[in-house]
Parts: C-alpha cells; sequence; structure tokens
C-alpha cells in the first residue's frame, strides 16, 4: 500500500471503526448475494455469462468473474503439439482440471453464496463435489440443445440447480436423475441490445437487404444457397468450404463481437434467423428451444424472420415476431417484408416492447435465485457483516463514499468487506478514503 494521502489520517479518525466499537456496530444478515460466475473458454456462451453477470450486478449482487477466457491461449497450444490424439485428449483434460482448482481456489478466497455456470464452463466433477462438500450452492444455465449436446448428462447430478431452455422430456428425465431443475428461456440485456443510431460508415458495412448472423450449420448452408439472389450478408464462422455462399460470407468468416452484432442487427433490413441443424435433408426442423438470437434482435427492435419453434408462441405474439413454417414460406415473406417498412418497424417495436417486459438477463437471474431460494429455504446461509459501509460513514465524506460505491458499481446497502473485495481488484493510486478503507480492513484483521 503507498504512504497515506495528506487527508488520509482525517479520514480514518472519521470512520466509526475503534476497538471498542468495532463489535458494537449492528449485525445484520446479507440480503445481497457473494455470486462467483464461472465463465466458458470461449464460444457462443461467453458473451452470455458476461450478460448474465451484469445483470446480476443491476440486482444489486456482488459478482466475480471467473475469467476463464485467460486461459484460452494455452489450452489452445495443446492442438500445435504434433503428439497422438490420445495423448493430446490426456493433456487437455489435465489442463481442465488445473483450471478447476483455480475456480476452487478463487471460491475459498471470495466465499461465494453461489457458483453459477453457463454451458460449457470447465468446473469438473471432482471440483463440483468439492463445493458441495464446502456447502456452496451451486446452478448451471445450460442453454444448449440437450439432444445434440450430451454432456449434461456427467455433469447435472453434481449441480444444485440446474436450468435449461428446453421442456420436456429434459425436465422429465433431470427428475430422474434427482436434479432440481427448471425451464429458464433465454433473453437479451436492454442497455446493450438496443436501437443504436450508426454512422453512415457503419451503414454501409454492415447493412443489407438480408442478413445472417451465425455458424454455419449444415441446415443453414443448404438453405441460404436459395437466397443469393438477394443484398444478403453472411456473418460468422464455420462457412469455409461452400462455394455458392462465399462471395457473401464477411470478413472471410472471422467470429464477430457482440457490440457488432448489435450493429448488425439494427443495419439489416431483414434478419434471417434460422435455428441450427446438423442435419441437411430437414431445413426448418420446427424444433423446441428458442435461441438468443430471437431475443436479442427484439430487444434491438430490430425485424426478424425467424423458423417456426414448439416453445416460440409462450415467448412472443405473431404480431411481434414474423415465423415461417418452412423455406416456401420464407421466400414467399422475404419480398412481402422487404416491400413493407411500416409493417416490419411496428412489429420490431412491439418485440421490444416485449423483451423489456417480460425476457430480460435480470429477469432471468431473479427467476433464477427465486428458484433458489424456494427450494433451498435456508438459503443464502446467514453471514454475520458489519453494518452497512455508507452506515459506518460520517456525513462529511458520505458524498466521496457514494461516488465510489457508484465508480465500483455497488449497491448503497453494500458491506464493508465487500467494498473491500471491489478495492483491492482495483489498480492505480488509491485515494485517501479508498487507501483509508484498506487500512482499516487491515487493522480489523490484526484487532478486531
Amino acid at each position: 500500500m503507498p504512504l497515506p494521502c495528506p487527508h488520509f489520517h482525517a479520514i480514518v479518525s472519521m470512520i466509526d471503526f475503534s476497538a471498542e466499537n468495532i463489535y458494537s456496530l449492528p449485525m445484520e444478515t446479507e440480503k445481497k448475494l457473494r455470486i462467483l460466475l464461472i465463465l466458458p473458454l470461449y464460444g457462443g456462451s461467453l458473451p452470455i455469462g458476461r450478460f448474465c453477470a451484469s445483470a446480476l450486478r443491476d440486482l444489486g449482487h456482488l459478482v466475480e468473474e471467473f475469467e476463464a477466457p485467460d486461459f484460452y491461449p494455452a489450452f489452445s497450444a495443446f492442438k500445435a503439439l504434433r503428439v497422438n490424439s490420445d495423448r493430446r485428449e490426456y493433456l487437455e483434460n489435465s489442463f481442465l482440471q488445473l483450471i478447476s482448482q483455480a475456480i476452487l481456489a478463487k471460491a475459498e478466497t471470495f466465499e461465494p453464496d453461489l457458483v453459477m455456470s453457463v454451458a460449457q464452463a470447465p468446473l469438473s466433477r471432482q471440483a463440483l463435489k468439492k463445493l458441495n462438500k464446502d456447502g456452496i450452492t451451486t446452478a448451471m444455465w445450460f442453454m444448449e440443445d440437450h439432444r445434440l449436446f450430451t454432456y449434461w448428462k456427467a455433469f447435472a447430478p453434481y449441480y444444485d440447480f440446474f436450468a435449461v431452455i428446453q421442456k420436456e422430456p429434459i425436465l422429465e428425465e433431470l427428475e430422474k436423475l434427482g436434479v432440481n431443475s427448471f425451464y429458464l428461456p433465454m433473453a437479451a440485456l436492454p442497455d446493450f441490445h438496443r436501437q443504436e443510431k450508426l454512422s453512415a460508415l457503419d451503414k454501409n458495412r454492415f447493412g443489407s437487404d438480408l442478413s445472417f448472423m451465425g455458424a454455419g450449420y449444415p441446415n443453414r448452408r443448404v438453405a441460404f444457397r436459395q437466397l443469393v439472389n438477394y443484398d444478403f450478408k453472411i456473418w460468422g464462422t464455420e462457412w469455409d468450404a461452400e462455394p455458392a455462399l462465399a462471395p457473401f460470407v464477411q470478413l472471410s468468416g472471422a467470429r464477430i463481437s457482440p457490440e457488432d452484432c448489435v450493429k448488425i442487427y439494427n443495419a439489416s433490413k431483414i434478419n434471417l434467423n434460422l435455428h441450427s441443424s446438423v442435419q441437411s435433408n430437414r431445413l426448418v426442423t420446427h424444433g423446441d428451444f428458442v435461441n438468443p438470437r430471437t431475443f436479442e434482435l427484439a430487444g434491438c427492435a430490430a425485424f426478424q424472420l425467424t423458423d417456426a419453434r414448439s416453445l416460440l408462441p409462450e415467448l412472443f405474439d405473431p404480431e411481434e415476431l414474423a415465423t415461417f413454417g418452412s423455406m416456401e414460406e420464407l421466400l414467399d415473406l422475404i419480398p412481402y417484408y422487404l416491400n413493407n417498412d411500416a409493417k416490419r418497424l411496428e412489429m420490431a417495436r412491439a418485440a421490444r416492447a416485449r423483451v423489456l417486459r417480460e425476457h430480460t438477463y435480470q429477469q432471468r437471474m431473479r427467476t433464477m435465485l427465486e428458484f433458489i431460494s424456494g427450494k433451498k429455504p435456508d438459503w443464502p446461509p446467514v453471514r454475520n457483516r458489519y453494518q452497512g459501509f455508507m452506515n459506518s460513514l460520517p456525513a462529511e465524506i458520505a458524498p466521496q463514499a457514494a461516488e465510489l460505491l457508484t465508480r465500483l458499481n455497488l449497491p448503497a446497502s453494500v458491506a464493508f468487506e465487500d467494498v473491500v473485495w471491489e478495492l483491492r481488484k482495483q489498480q492505480g493510486e488509491l485515494s485517501d478514503l479508498e487507501a483509508a478503507i484498506l487500512f482499516l480492513d487491515e487493522w480489523k484483521k490484526q484487532y478486531a
């Protein structure tokens, strides 16, 4: 810690944490949670994990993200080794076990009320057993097709709670495994997935009559061959070796950032939203789950044509989203909506209004936490903390403290210990108040 600033001693003397009364401060059960959110190494669920973290912070919880993507360069380096596949698989699994140990170390330090994972998070069964043994509640949001990605069968029994984007038969199968499971559809983050006023440069770069943002699954590769006569742009990965579509694939099939996705959605007249399938003989699958893109497009007030899904009617009305049940229907709807600007605008605005009412990540995270507390009445455990940080401060420095909490994205009701946790993550020179807070924390550890 650097030497105290000129007003350091004055601020320390103001804060009422003297040896005589530190334990006489009122104690209260912490209402806000400490949540450790485990991000995946890479992939489509990575931005979703960050959206969840943002939403949980908006709800007033203290969120620590385990940055698994920091380990991805080392993990991907195994692919460059000239070793046989069995040996490489062993090395990759060993490395993932090491990451799980890092997660356990993080949990030991952070002392979370909840460890939450999103799909593909590198949290091993052994680590989940250890968290369970330590009494830490765990939850997974599995936002993938359970029929295609079957690893859930091996991991779900080790989580206390398991949220899924499909209903039956997976909910019934999870119940048979003794897992507390529930349906939790995808969502949008209103402050991120929103209408944007684009520059002329961005309109030209991202705009088109038709666009698609996503991976080149087999059904999409075949379906989009029928759209090559339109002003059509394809964004995303895994579109290589598709000669008919190569002229339409943007940025050579590079991964698109979430920020640029929002620009694409806003710049396109029609955003195509064809759900993925590994089968190419059935282009419109009439599946069940509704993908994240549906909610993100709606959140941006961007018009979309999406394929019919069995769970879609309970999420959006026909006046909000235009759907198609076959390629023939899609081919009829494209020219109709391209020539009907007013209808596109009307439906897109209605879709955003629906998202704001019912389909935000804040609402999804609240649903998850309410489900956990409903199934686990003794959760979260009573966590004795000194009375709220702001309550320990005199009026003279309350404005400085309020400004500090705003900068740290913490609620006014935050506990002193949580302010310390966030401060220790910051870099740069400390203010007088920050230095005083960290000094008092060290003093408490030694003398209180």
